[in-house]
Order: structure tokens, then C-alpha cells, then sequence
């Protein structure tokens, strides 16, 4: 019999191996690799390879799957390294894919030259994990978009879509600066 998390883990492997065919793999990519490109053009760089993805996400065991307009999708899986004391999933765990989709959804609306940094963040956590629970997947949305402030929220949800923790962010947009100083 098939595991019911067949197909999501299939689609976390296969987004990996799309960014790493590409040449990408964890780091950082460097400024010039970023100029001139819009938030979403750069995640969307990051996700065929062409740039480096954070190495946070190796730690953390998730991807970007996809982003649009105001929107993106993260996948993680959790671990048994992603422990609290008490063996579940520690909350630090939900609350970085939540705020990796939330934040990420804001990205994809900016234009060159301007980024985001999480100002406000608010975490609920409905249902415990651990590693036998299988992929979970944080679908983060903006829901206003100022031109200094924008709001975003997420849900982290399992292939059947039960309901895990759901956040809401609030992020300070900013100007990136173009020299040193």
C-alpha cells in the first residue's frame, strides 16, 4: 500500500532536485545576482537553481514549491532533530515555515530595489507534529498591501487538510540599500 504522503513528498523532492539540476544548492547569493530583479523573479530564480537557496532550509527540511501574485507555498517535513523536550515538533519549527510563507508572499509583490523584514509576527498551534506526521505545507497570502506596511497570514495544513497552526505576519518595507556606508 502507497503512503498517503507519497505524492507531497515526491513534489518537495522534486522541487529540491529542479533548484539543484539548475545549479543551485544552500548559500547566499551575492548583490549583483539580485539587482534589477523583482521579489518574485528572484524566488523564482531560487527555485530553478539559477540562485542559491537560504541553507536555513536544509536545517528546517523545507522547500518552495510555488509562488504568485501575493501568494507562496512551503513544504517541510519535520524531524526528529526538530524536537522540543517534550518529543513534538518545537514551535520554532511551525513558526519558521509560517513566517517563510507569509514573508515570501509579500516578496513576490515587490518590485526591484525593495525588500521586507518580518515586523510582527503571530503564531497559533492547533495540532502537534512529529516525524511520523509526514509532509506539512504553509500556503501564505497577503492580505494588504501598503506601500510601507503590508499584512500577510498562512495556514500549515497535511495532505488530507487538517488544520496545524496558522499565523499572521505584519512586514516593514524598505529600500535596499544601494552602497556601503
Amino acid at each position: 500500500m502507497t503512503s498517503p504522503n507519497t505524492d507531497w513528498t515526491a513534489q518537495q523532492e522534486a522541487a529540491l532536485q529542479r533548484s539543484v539540476a539548475g545549479g543551485g544548492g544552500p548559500g547566499l547569493a551575492r548583490v549583483e545576482q539580485l539587482i534589477n530583479k523583482s521579489g518574485r523573479a528572484i524566488l523564482e530564480a531560487m527555485m530553478s537553481g539559477e540562485l542559491p537557496y537560504p541553507p536555513m532550509n536544509q536545517t528546517m527540511n523545507m522547500t518552495l514549491l510555488e509562488v504568485d501574485n501575493g501568494r507562496a507555498v512551503f513544504q517541510g517535513i519535520p524531524q526528529r532533530e526538530h524536537y522540543n523536550p517534550l518529543g513534538t515538533v518545537h514551535g520554532g519549527w511551525f513558526a519558521t515555515l509560517l513566517d517563510s510563507a507569509m514573508g515570501c508572499a509579500v516578496q513576490t509583490t515587490l518590485p526591484a530595489g525593495r525588500s521586507y523584514t518580518t515586523a510582527g509576527l503571530n503564531v497559533n498551534i492547533v495540532r502537534p507534529a512529529s516525524h511520523t506526521t509526514g509532509p506539512l505545507r504553509a500556503i501564505g497570502a497577503v492580505i494588504h498591501g501598503g506601500r510601507q506596511i503590508v499584512t500577510a497570514e498562512a495556514r500549515i495544513e497535511d495532505e488530507r487538510g487538517r488544520l496545524y497552526a496558522h499565523a499572521t505576519a505584519t512586514c516593514f518595507l524598505f529600500e535596499v540599500p544601494t552602497g556601503c556606508e
